[in-house]
């Protein structure tokens, strides 16, 4: 392993030990800080993994991020409302909308037949949660690029994520997704 690498894995240890010092008396720690503080370091997927896999093991539940929240139906109106936008964009919020979200059933199942190279699998798995990637991108909007470059870069990270995602390590797509839609649109 060369210097770049240990340094690399020491300074993502340091953030997990943060993380479990800041969060163990309260025995959970929402979504958003572990992706924003993970974020900061340029780590892969497994990296990640790992750090989720050391604060669980520390007794510490990862909740749900607001952007989980902001996926359900009625938030496609709120993110019209929210956010100063064109025809455009307004079509394609609508357009979204009609994707239905899954169970935690129907995500499981739909991993599992990505993960053994089923294309209507992956579609279905990247349409429930196109929502995620216009909430996600909604908070970038200010940093020089369009609302609808915004939502296109993260639905490259989305299907990056659909890609690379393995069910067996037991995270929520959305999770491991939101890392990816961020790195996309931040790059």
């Amino acid at each position: 392993m060369d210097a770049n690498n240990v340094e690399k894995k020491e300074a993502l240890q340091a953030v997990i030990e943060k993380i479990v010092e800041t969060f163990k008396s309260k025995g959970t720690v929402p979504e958003e800080d572990l992706v924003v503080r993970l974020q900061k370091l340029d780590i892969n997927s497994d990296d990640i993994e790992y750090a989720y896999g050391e604060i669980e093991k520390a007794g510490i539940v990862i909740t749900a991020s607001p952007a989980e929240e902001a996926s359900k139906p009625d938030a496609i109106n709120k993110m019209l409302s929210d956010v100063s936008v064109d025809d455009a964009v307004k079509l394609y919020l609508r357009d979204i909308g009609r994707y239905s979200l899954l169970s935690a059933e129907e995500e499981l199942e739909l991993a599992k037949l990505t993960a053994e190279g089923d294309e209507n699998a992956k579609k279905k798995l990247a349409e429930a949660n196109l929502r995620l990637v216009v909430n996600i991108a909604k908070k970038y909007i200010s940093r020089g690029m369009s609302f609808l470059d915004l939502i296109q870069e993260g639905n490259q990270g989305l299907l990056k994520a659909v890609e690379k995602f393995d069910y067996t390590k037991g995270f929520k797509f959305s999770t491991y997704a939101t890392w990816w839609i961020r790195q996309a649109i931040t790059r």
